[in-house]
């Protein structure tokens, strides 16, 4: 496993990759780590300041220090708030690894931990050409995956953990992160997935309508790195 880096993906869209990768970064910097995080490709950008941006990947250089620059933690900032094959297809952009490759490296070279957030869940593609499974083994980074406690969520976990491993990739964790306030029995959906997934749980986050990822960042109990 490489000092400090991994891929965050998740079981689904919307499950909190971003909310739990920017907790992992306050986490890293409470150990005294300059941690940076990255998010490659973002679909569903706004217009600021001259440029397209992406709110997770915001919410990504605002919890990393040093502070990046937005075009290296984002390198394919997609418009349409749609799968990424189809906000590239819209945008008239062909994604290539070489520009994520050359942006990782500079975050990489400025700092001691590097957080990589993936696109909705591990199958979902990067493009018509290019998987996420392709990313992860470019960049060699070990996995970590966010699972979004609601109606499903076992199920969905143990099928992301056995599509993970059949990549031949490593996953090193996973995090819980309640994702409906209204889910019933959800102590003991969490507990379930504690004794089936066969990698440690790194923590679990609760819910919360404006979730500060600083404050997250005590609910997570990373292993030695």
């Amino acid at each position: 496993m490489k000092h400090g880096q991994f891929y965050v993906t998740g079981t689904d869209t919307g499950v909190g990759k971003s909310i739990a990768s920017a907790a992992l970064l306050h986490a890293l910097r409470a150990r005294g780590m300059r941690a940076v995080g990255m998010k490659p490709v973002a679909s569903g950008c706004e217009w600021i300041d001259d440029a397209w941006r992406n709110e997770d990947a915001l919410l990504l250089q605002a919890a990393s220090d040093p502070r990046p620059a937005y075009a290296d933690i984002n390198p394919y900032a997609l418009r349409a708030p749609v799968a990424p094959e189809l906000a590239l297809r819209d945008d008239d952009v062909d994604l290539h690894l070489a520009p994520i490759l050359a942006a990782h490296a500079r975050l990489a070279a400025s700092a001691d931990a590097v957080v990589v957030e993936g696109v909705g869940g591990w199958t979902a593609p990067l493009s018509a050409g290019l998987d996420q499974l392709d990313l992860v083994r470019a960049l060699r980074l070990p996995v970590v995956l966010v699972v979004g406690l609601r109606l499903g969520c076992i199920n969905h976990a143990r099928l992301s953990v056995r599509a993970i491993q059949a990549d031949g990739v490593e996953l090193i964790g996973w995090i819980a992160n309640e994702v409906d306030p209204t889910m019933a029995r959800v102590d003991e959906n969490f507990e379930i997935l504690r004794q089936r997934l066969p990698v440690p749980c790194w923590g679990r986050l609760p819910h919360a309508s404006d979730p500060e990822p600083a404050a997250l960042a005590n609910r997570l109990t990373l292993p030695p790195l």
